[in-house]
């Protein structure tokens, strides 16, 4: 399906309710497939590990270690474009499908030919708008002469450094919670379906808010979860990642009735 397709083609998904129980079943069946198949959860996980560390690095060399926070909220956003494979090995599983590498990573390849790369675009929107966000915040509370080089020890000591990480947090959460309401269940929509990107995401952010409760219950355990993984050096993520990305297919195949 070409990206300029007719967007007026597409039906629109149904949504339907869920509960926090759904979510850790999610969760549960995530798992499942992450210990049924683990060589693949383990190669997109080591994958996406290797970028966040090699970005870490790079911030920590050029001593711009204040940009390792806002970093730190915009890398997950980024998870669910890592887990498009993923999603494709529980689509594959749940319909019996072969599991092999050519099989997963054609999908991966030839996803560059169907809408979600649109949706990347949107990610990279959304982090680009955080990023001036975080820039213009500490401009406001740091100055000029301190943007990118303040250390974090001394933003910590001082009170505007205080204001700008309490500012800074809840103008990257209003920020990650758009993004994640328009990309919570619209990609493995696209892996599952010949979906518009716009109709994708306009029914992920209608299944957010028709279950806020299960919903944001899903993203406090993505924060909550990536959060810990990224500590140890992003190791973790190695396992986190591929756990969430399956989990993410099944909590989309809870949330929106069968095609």
């Amino acid at each position: 399906m070409s990206p300029t397709a007719d967007l007026q083609a597409f039906p629109r998904p149904t949504v339907r309710r869920i509960s926090s129980d759904d979510v850790y079943a999610a969760l549960s069946a995530g798992w499942a497939d992450f210990r049924a198949v683990p060589r693949f959860g383990l190669f997109f996980g080591g994958v996406y590990a290797a970028v966040g560390i090699a970005i870490f690095l790079q911030l920590w060399v050029v001593q711009h270690s204040l940009w390792i926070i806002p970093f730190s909220f915009a890398f997950p956003l980024v998870g669910p474009f890592a887990a498009v494979g993923l999603y494709e090995v529980s689509r594959r599983r749940e319909t019996g499908e072969v599991l092999t590498w050519p099989a997963i990573l054609g999908v991966v390849w030839n996803a560059r030919n169907r809408q979600i790369p649109m949706m990347a675009f949107v990610a990279l929107a959304g982090f680009l708008t955080w990023m001036w966000t975080a820039g213009m915040l500490t401009l406001l509370f740091l100055g000029r002469s301190n943007i990118g080089f303040v250390d974090i020890d001394a933003v910590l000591a001082s009170n505007s450094g205080i204001a700008l990480l309490i500012v800074g947090t809840l103008a990257g959460a209003g920020i990650a919670f758009v993004l994640f309401a328009l990309t919570a269940v619209s990609l493995p929509m696209l892996v599952d379906r010949d979906l518009d990107f716009v109709t994708a995401m306009v029914t992920s952010f209608e299944a957010v808010t028709k279950n806020p409760q299960a919903m944001l219950h899903w993203a406090w355990i993505i924060i909550g979860l990536l959060a810990v993984a990224m500590v140890p050096f992003f190791l973790g993520v190695v396992v986190a990642l591929p756990v969430l990305g399956h989990a993410t297919w099944h909590l989309y195949r809870r949330v929106i009735t069968p095609d």
